[in-house]
């Protein structure tokens, strides 16, 4: 029998997995994951975390219609930004963003196939706070602050249980038209939209820049090698 990961182990392989198979996942593996992300900390322990499983076939091919047309528009975006660029990307840079173009690609046209669609929704909640002439209004990431944590925990918990899953965004860019297709009230916030199910790729070390390169000591700029 083999063991389950450990902490450090799933977070190493974290892959974002967007090619999905449509086989089913069952409904107590989702109970699961949506236990995991109830367990998050959230300020003043508010849990403004809601949650909207999808697994109707007609709704989930609404959502990816709208996905794969602000995929198509993310993608033109990109690509002129790339090109106006200073510093052009270097032929590895190159291969790696075709890579990930490839299989965000794939999502976009496959989202509705995915067995499950979760919609992670948070209820906001209004800060009136007394002024302070130095001070500013709150920033919109102390409210998410209070979600994303709980959007973590499902991304963990699915790799722990072998499921692929990837944060997406690119639905906030129809949010109104969605929710009036799902019935989600005006003041609920879809914040995350994650696809679920079986990873037709594998789980792996993941590639990211040096943490000695993204740390600062202190002051910013200042670095401190390990």
């Amino acid at each position: 029998m083999t063991a389950e990961p450990g902490l450090f182990e799933i977070m190493y392989s974290l892959r974002s997995m967007r090619r999905l198979k449509p086989d089913p996942v069952p409904d107590e593996l989702v109970w699961k994951l949506l236990d995991a992300a109830i367990r998050a900390p959230s300020g003043g322990n508010t849990q403004p975390w809601r949650f909207l499983v999808i697994r109707d076939a007609d709704t989930k091919r609404f959502i990816q219609e709208r996905y794969r047309r602000g995929w198509d528009r993310y993608v033109q975006a990109n690509l002129k930004a790339a090109a106006e660029a200073a510093v052009p990307m270097t032929e590895a840079e190159s291969a790696a963003r075709a890579k990930m173009i490839g299989a965000a690609t794939h999502l976009a046209d496959h989202l509705h196939e995915a067995p499950v669609l979760l919609l992670v929704c948070m209820q906001p909640r209004k800060m009136d706070l007394p002024p302070d002439p130095e001070s500013q209004p709150p920033s919109p990431a102390a409210l998410y602050a209070s979600i994303f944590p709980a959007v973590q925990n499902i991304l963990l918990a699915c790799r722990a249980h072998g499921l692929g899953a990837t944060l997406t965004t690119l639905h906030l860019l129809y949010e109104r038209t969605i929710k009036t297709k799902l019935g989600i009230p005006d003041e609920i916030d879809t914040v995350a939209l994650i696809p679920i199910g079986w990873p037709a790729g594998k789980f792996g070390p993941t590639t990211r820049a040096p943490v000695e390169t993204l740390t600062y000591w202190d002051r910013w700029g200042a670095i401190r090698r390990r």
